[in-house]
């Protein structure tokens, strides 16, 4: 399993919103690079931001 798919997984299995930081703390994966995975996971649709530095799974 990948970065990508680890921070994926982390979003599909958490109850609410989720901040880098937090996911960084969850899957051990530096900060810089969550920051990378969740900007390419936007573009490709699979997450959407519910307000400002908080990010989820889209329904």
């Amino acid at each position: 399993m990948d970065n990508k798919d680890k921070v994926v997984k982390t979003f599909q299995e958490s109850e609410k919103p989720l901040k880098p930081g937090e996911v960084s703390e969850i899957t051990g994966i530096d900060s810089k690079e969550i920051s990378k995975i969740i900007t390419q996971l936007k573009t490709e649709g699979i997450i959407d931001s519910p307000k400002r530095c908080y990010y989820a799974i889209k329904k």
